[in-house]
């Protein structure tokens, strides 16, 4: 795109989610989009620093939650599992 234009907000959130949702890197994203990096790398800092809002805020914790739970499930599998060959170990 030429220096000076603005982009469309459409367009921006456009480009924002393809990184974002579909993760693709911003070079591709500049490349596809044809705006350059450095323009790219503005718009998702200037998301980054607005506060996020407390629907966001909601699902991150959530998703935390869920996280920690998988952690304790499997710490709980990889305890039985050593129990479990020490038995075999030692019980010879």
């Amino acid at each position: 795109m030429p220096i000076g234009k603005v982009t469309p907000k459409e367009i921006r959130e456009q480009i924002l989610n393809r990184i974002k949702d579909d993760h693709i890197p911003v070079s591709q994203a500049s490349r596809e989009f044809g705006i350059s990096d450095n323009t790219i790398y503005g718009w998702i800092s200037g998301k980054a620093s607005s506060s996020p809002g407390l629907l966001e805020v909601n699902v991150l914790k959530r998703k935390i939650e869920s996280l920690y739970l998988l952690i304790g499930q499997l710490t709980a599998q990889l305890s039985e599992e050593k129990k479990k060959n020490s038995h075999n170990v030692y019980g010879k």
